[in-house]
This record gives structure tokens, sequence and C-alpha cells, in this order.
């Protein structure tokens, strides 16, 4: 394990050994091709489902003197502005067809949204716990299912995040605790009123629900592989994933490592400064996730986690090669880059927690301050870099503020 920290204000630990230790790991089945095969199988029966697009930036890679940039950019899943709903529809059809005995593999979106369907099931309630973008997919889900949903958010919950949810016709409720705690009382009122909690991360006793929103992530990184293939490109040679309680950059990493074997992208794991629950984890060097507490402020709202979900961090603990923690400036660095591109490449809309790694890459190639952790990336002029954006301005009053008023400049 190699830990820096250096004058940028990165901090990062390289696990150096990963690769060599390879065959001493099991890549996690569920998330291999047959399951994300059938998986996209489920999204393809949403009528307005279609693959988002995979974006070249290669101006930008020019300039910061890579080889190739890539984005799959997910604000324009399903007109709602993340990929979240990927996971939450996936795992609320799994949910109801474990309900009612019904074949996931030949159900359609359309059967599950039924009259047939709502007469076998009932009225029910969907729960969960969210910063925003995970709620609005559950809220999505349920109203076209015909289903209520309650949402909980942690205090200081934008106010557009709020209102999306809503518009859906679901309960909104914020808190006046971190997220952490915010999924705990959603987890209580579930049990108190019978309702069916919906959470993106895991504990003892729940575990299928997480697994299967984790497998309806893998979509895009199927999309994205067909993409590649399609265009004939060379193979990423790094993929740069966010993290909050892990699940989505564990599905990513976790689909990657069964194609691709002991030959996948170098990964790096990104968090914010007061929420990096996943570098104390893999600092800690233990096999059980850390946690950090406190209000856990970050612009990056969709990454403001404590704890990380046990199941996303033994895929990260065997198979990411790094962890680098990132100051919001990082991530509004980013946002301004892609909000402004140079030559022909195409603007990409991102929010906070969707471009911190354009941000951080930018970084390691042009601030001599991260040229040593650049070399221990092995980034240079060889590297093709692939990049997830996550959500697109789901806070537009910060992603204004932002990009219009320069809030969050680089430290001088």
């Amino acid at each position: 394990m190699i830990v820096t920290k250096g004058r940028s204000g990165l901090k990062a630990i390289l696990t150096a050994d990963i690769r060599s230790r390879f065959e001493e790991k099991e890549p996690p089945k569920f998330l291999d091709q047959s399951a994300a095969v059938s998986v996209r199988n489920f999204h393809l029966s949403l009528s307005t489902y279609k693959p988002t697009p995979l974006v070249n930036l290669s101006a930008l890679a020019k300039e910061l003197g890579i080889a190739n940039i890539y984005v799959k950019d997910e604000s324009t899943r399903f007109s709602l502005n993340a990929f979240k709903v990927l996971g939450s529809s996936y795992a609320m059809g799994k949910f109801i067809c474990e309900q009612l005995g019904l074949d996931e593999s030949k159900v359609t979106f359309d059967y599950l949204q039924s009259n047939e369907v709502r007469q076998r099931l009932g009225e029910v309630t969907f729960v969960t716990a969210t910063d925003g973008n995970h709620g609005r997919g559950v809220a999505w889900a349920a109203q076209h299912l015909g289903q209520k949903a309650v949402v909980y958010l942690p205090k200081g919950a934008a106010f557009q995040r709020v209102e999306a949810i809503r518009e859906t016709g679901a309960t909104a409720i914020v808190t006046d605790v971190n997220y952490d705690d915010t999924v705990r009382l959603a987890r209580k009122d579930a049990e108190k009123n019978g309702w069916y909690l919906i959470q993106d991360t895991a504990w003892d006793g729940y575990e299928d629900i997480p697994r299967w929103i984790m497998q309806g992530y893998t979509t895009m990184a199927l999309e994205a592989k067909e993409q590649w293939e399609n265009l004939r490109l060379p193979s990423p040679t790094h993929v740069f994933l966010q993290a909050g309680v892990g699940s989505f950059a564990s599905s990513i990493l976790g689909y990657y490592v069964n194609c691709y074997r002991n030959r996948y992208p170098k990964s790096i794991v990104m968090e914010p400064e007061k929420a990096a629950c996943i570098f104390e984890s893999a600092l800690a060097g233990k096999k059980s996730p850390q946690r950090v507490v406190g209000d856990l402020d970050t612009i990056m709202a969709g990454l403001s986690c404590g704890e990380p979900s046990p199941i996303a961090w033994e895929i990260l603990r065997n198979f990411a090669d790094g962890y680098v923690v990132c100051p919001d400036y990082v991530a509004a660095r980013g946002i301004r880059i892609l909000a402004n591109p140079l030559g022909n490449d195409h603007r990409v809309i991102a929010g906070e927690s969707g471009a911190v790694g354009i941000g951080l890459l930018s970084l390691l190639l042009q601030n001599e301050n991260c040229s040593e952790l650049r070399a221990q990336l092995g980034l240079d002029e060889n590297s093709t870099v692939l990049f997830f954006n996550t959500e697109g301005d789901t806070d537009p009053v910060s992603y204004r503020q932002i990009v219009w008023d320069g809030r969050y400049p680089l430290p001088k």
C-alpha cells in the first residue's frame, strides 16, 4: 500500500500489489456478463429506454497530454438527469416478481404496470433514503407502477432535488440529520408502517435489494463496453469511479473484472473530503468497512455518505487500484471544464458528483504537485480514460454559481 498526501490537497492510497493477488479473489458473479445482459433486457422493456451517449473528448485529451478521454453521459437517462433509476427500476421489478412468483426473465415493465399485477400485489408503498437522485428514481418507478413512494432526504438537501421527487407524486421528507441517520430513519419507518424499503446500501439481513440495485447499474457498463467495441476503440487503460456508499463504483468495477479478468482497466475510486468512508476503510486495512461521522458536508451531495455498503466494500477492497480523496474544488473544476469544451468536443452538463473525475484528471495531469501521484497511477500519453457522468445539473442553482460565478475556485 502506498499512501500519498501532496500539496495539491489530494490524498491517495494505491494498492500496488492488487493485480498480483488477482487469482486469490473471486470476481462477483452477480455482476458478470450474463447477469448484465439479463438486466439490460429488462431495461429494454421500458418504453423510453435508449443507450446514453459515450462522448469523445479528443480535444481535452490532447490538451491534457493523454491518448483518449471518453465520458458515458448519464444525464440523459430516461429524462431524469441521472443514472440511479437503472438500479431502482430493476430492484423494484425484481421485488414484485418475487412477491408474485413471476419469472423475471419473461416479465416486461409494461406487464408490471398492468391492472393484473396491481390487483395481485395490492397497494404498496416503497420507501427510501436519498441525497436526491436515487430517491427520484424510486419515486419515478413507483409512479409508473401505480404505487406510492415516500422519500427521506438528509438536512441541507437542495430545493430542486426535493421538488423533482415531489413532482412524481411521491412524499418527500427532509430530515434534520445526515445521510446515514436518514437511512436509519427510513428503515425504522418502513418496519413500523409495513412499507417496502428500496435502499442502495446493505447491512446484515438486508442484502438482496442492494445487490439488485447494483445489478441494475451494470446496464450502463454493458452499454459502454458495446459502444467501445462498435467504435473499435482501444480498451480503456483507466476508469475513474466516484463513490458514496460504493454501490455504483463496485458495480462498474465488478462488471469489468468479470469481463477482462486481471486485464481490467486501472480503477481509481474518488470521494469527497469529509465523506471518505471508502478511503478510510482502505487505510484501516481491515476486512470490514469503516465509517466516518459528522455532517459529511460537500457539494458532491450524491457522494455524501459516511458508511460504506459491505457488499460494495468487498468488491472495492479486492479489485480497486487506488482511492483518492477530493476537495470540493476538484468537482467544481470538472463542472467548468465539461461546460466549456475545447475544439469540437461536445459540451457535457455535469453535476458535482458527475464531474469530479474530470476535475481530478485535469489536476493530475496539469498540476506539478501531482506529478508523483500521476506517475504512480501510470497516466501518460498512452492512457485512454473512461468516466461516468452520473448526474446532470440536478441542483441548477449550485451549477450556475459554479459555472457563472466561479464558486469553489482552485486554492492559490
